[in-house]
């Protein structure tokens, strides 16, 4: 799973390489570091409190408007006191590591589709599948907001609905 995963980041490198960037200032592209947070939703709900977590994300433009995506992170889903009570950790961490496409809406807005992994920092945690759909504003030239759904799908489903404000360097 990871050989694979490795191989299609590297091929949408690659690809996302081979496109000429557009002209336009608003589809400059490049990276931003974000802070995370989440609502857990589902059954996660039950038994986790929040999601807290920070991300870089690189943004490549491929054409008017639309750029491919890649970001990469922390997120540590709290445990919710009841269950810290019973001994269990008090917080389980990730790394999700997702690739997708962002397209531009018209005036700040933008609507965003990933695709991922992520990799558990527990002992025995395994990987997931992610996907996370969204939408977001751009409030300036370096700062951005974006709510998402999120979910990882492993033996069952953990999810989350997920808020990003980045800024852009």
């Amino acid at each position: 799973m990871k050989k694979v995963l490795l191989g299609l980041a590297l091929a949408a490198g690659i690809s996302a390489n081979s496109f000429a960037q557009s002209g336009s200032s608003e589809n400059k592209g490049g990276f931003s570091i974000g802070i995370e947070a989440g609502l857990p939703v589902g059954d996660a709900a039950d038994f986790y409190s929040a999601v807290l977590g920070a991300s870089l994300k690189y943004e490549h433009p491929v054409a008017e408007s639309t750029f491919i995506t890649g970001s990469a992170g922390y997120n540590a889903f709290l445990t919710k006191s009841r269950y810290k009570d019973l001994g269990f950790e008090s917080t389980s961490g990730a790394i999700p590591v997702k690739g997708g496409i962002k397209q531009m809406l018209g005036s700040g807005f933008f609507g965003e589709a990933q695709l991922g992994a992520a990799f558990s920092t527990s002992s025995g945690g395994g990987t997931a599948f992610i996907y996370a759909p969204g939408l977001g504003y751009n409030f300036s030239p370096s700062v951005d907001a974006g709510v998402r759904y999120e979910a990882w799908s492993n033996n069952g489903t953990t999810s989350q609905v997920g808020l990003r404000i980045g800024f852009k360097f």
